[in-house]
């Protein structure tokens, strides 16, 4: 039961995708054609001025298609503005694969979309058939197949038998087809090794100053929990040990009631030394894992809480630590800020990376500027290689969406 489930939620997902991917190939049509008008120009040499514009039209198209890939599976970053030199955009590869992408994309994009939604239309046809046939005429046929003669109820279930086939092959395939899809993009619109590569140091240098950065910031935590609280216990309990070594001869009924305050005191000490133990690495996740850490989370929110986690198998520890502290703080925030009557936390994995996405109801416009500890969540994920989007307007909802790697 749980293999068909992830089958249908994959699916689904795919053709979510697959609607998209149709809307960017209905825009590459356009900017295909826009560039073929250009340089059929160019040939009577009125064109090259059109050039730059036919150029950015096709840029912003292939930003778009990186932009949904991104949102599905690795990111594929922005390239930037295309030369403003006619020649030199020619000569970038950056605009030649981006071109090439334009026209495959225009066809074989738009095909395989209309493919992948065509087999869940014609499943709810026939599956429906059933129901409607007998407002069409017997001579009229069955959808699809007009030679199909239907004269009564036995030969409609036969349509709707057909439906069901449908539906099998739009589960079994739409993953493909989505894939399929977006080859043409992962292959092109991803920037050439080199860039690539360049890129990519880039933003392991800003991961690793926010790493050191979140890792001194989780320090002088630590060190301030450390010396403001336990501390200031323990040396309190060793004040009271004192005095009550001092009373044991003098006055032992006395001496008896600062012992009970300095057991007070210890136990104290003891609770905050827990508290900070489980900021560094929560032992619930050892106890109960994931599901079960976060089952305790979503229990003692104050907003009513509906979690919804999909992890087949462990993560790495520090990955799951880290899953953790962003729904515990994104709970924090809600409490605290959002003024939601409900809250929704749901945590997947698909593939190598461990999606976790947090929505609530609430009143929306938060802002990681203000102190909301969103900050926070962001290095710490960024920290491990990570993403989050935020998106909150005003009035609401909030949702915001994180994504770990977890490569076994």
């Amino acid at each position: 039961m749980g293999y068909v489930r992830r089958r249908v939620r994959a699916s689904v997902d795919a053709w979510a995708h697959l609607v998209g991917g149709s809307g960017t190939a209905l825009l590459a049509w356009g900017a295909l054609l826009w560039v073929l008008a250009v340089a059929v120009a160019c040939l009577v040499g009125v064109g090259l001025l059109l050039v730059p514009g036919a150029l950015r039209a096709v840029r912003s198209v292939a930003d778009r298609e990186r932009a949904r890939l991104s949102r599905w599976g690795g990111p594929l970053p922005e390239v930037g503005r295309s030369p403003a030199d006619p020649r030199a955009a020619l000569r970038d590869p950056v605009v030649r694969r981006e071109l090439g992408w334009v026209g495959l994309h225009a066809v074989l994009g738009l095909g395989i979309g209309l493919l992948g939604l065509a087999l869940p239309l014609y499943a709810a046809q026939d599956l429906t058939f059933p129901l409607w046939f007998r407002l069409l005429r017997p001579e009229d046929g069955a959808p699809g197949v007009f030679w199909w003669r239907i004269d009564g109820l036995p030969d409609a279930l036969l349509v709707g038998l057909a439906g069901v086939a449908w539906l099998i092959a739009a589960v079994a395939f739409g993953p493909a087809l989505a894939r399929a899809q977006a080859r043409p993009g992962r292959w092109l619109l991803a920037p050439p090794p080199g860039v690539d590569l360049s890129l990519r140091v880039a933003e392991l240098t800003v991961t690793r100053a926010a790493a050191l950065d979140a890792h001194a910031v989780e320090l002088r935590r630590i060190e301030r929990s450390l010396h403001d609280g336990t501390q200031n216990r323990l040396v309190a309990v060793n004040v009271l040990l004192g005095a009550a070594r001092r009373a044991v001869r003098r006055d032992p009924t006395r001496a008896d009631e600062i012992l009970e305050r300095a057991q007070q005191a210890a136990e104290q000490a003891l609770g905050e030394l827990r508290t900070v133990v489980r900021g560094i690495l929560p032992p619930v996740l050892d106890d109960r894992g994931l599901v079960g850490a976060l089952a305790g989370l979503a229990g003692g929110c104050a907003v009513p809480c509906r979690l919804t986690v999909d992890v087949p198998v462990r993560c790495a520890v520090a990955v799951e630590a880290t899953a953790y502290f962003v729904v515990a703080e994104a709970l924090t925030n809600v409490v605290r800020h959002s003024g939601a009557g409900a809250v929704d936390v749901a945590v997947r994995r698909e593939r190598d990376r461990l999606l976790v996405t947090v929505a609530d109801d609430g009143h929306g416009d938060a802002d990681e500027t203000r102190g909301s500890g969103l900050t926070g969540i962001r290095r710490r994920v960024e920290a491990y290689d990570g993403r989050m989007t935020l998106t909150s307007p005003r009035g609401g909802p909030t949702t915001m969406h994180v994504e770990l790697p977890c490569g076994s």
